[in-house]
């Protein structure tokens, strides 16, 4: 005896696909996906993908209080290197001594974490605003920030994300809400 119903004709709801890094549709032909997301507070650490590798998060323990960067190839989308910068208690040369000798079409993933800002000085913040950054000059102590920038970029990058550190807005007690930014990057052509 087989038993007809409603119940035998519902199907479930088609889930919603999720593609590169977690992007609600697909990036374009010759575009990488990522997402940034900054730290909240200082409990949980900054995440950045991209094609759907994870360059740096607290499970790959290479995340920590500051900045966190990843220097991508602009052409390929290989990881060149992934580093996190103290900008609380660190020496702000070691910031300067990885982003000053970067190549033309470099990308540059950063992530903040806890305090971005207390150690940058006048020579960071016009770095990482000639790598297209609107919000590096007016970083301060525990602001949120995530930006996706590059060596040679012409114009301020649309991938930038800024919550200053107030405590009548704060999400967490001393620190504002983390910051998710996602979207897709045009490769850099190998021609210049």
């Amino acid at each position: 005896m087989r038993l007809a119903g409603p119940e035998s004709s519902v199907t479930a709801a088609p889930r919603a696909r999720k593609y590169k890094c977690g992007l609600p549709q697909p990036c374009p032909e010759e575009h990488l996906a990522f997402r940034v997301v900054s730290g909240a507070a200082n409990v949980i650490g900054p995440k950045i993908c991209l094609e759907d590798k994870m360059l740096m998060s607290s499970v790959k323990d290479n995340v920590g209080r500051g900045l966190n960067i990843a220097l991508v190839n602009g052409v390929s989308g290989e990881l060149i290197e992934a580093r996190a910068f103290d900008m609380w208690a660190g020496d702000v040369n070691d910031l300067l001594k990885f982003i000053r000798p970067l190549h033309e079409g470099t990308l540059v993933f950063v992530a903040s974490y806890d305090d971005p800002a207390t150690k940058m000085n006048e020579e960071t913040r016009k770095l990482f605003s000639e790598l297209g950054s609107r919000n590096a000059k007016e970083l301060a102590f525990r602001d949120s920030w995530v930006f996706v920038g590059a060596k040679g970029v012409q114009n301020k990058s649309p991938f930038e994300q800024h919550v200053k550190n107030s405590k009548h807005t704060n999400k967490y007690e001393g620190w504002p809400e983390a910051l998710e930014m996602e979207g897709c990057i045009p490769r850099r052509s190998t021609a210049s």
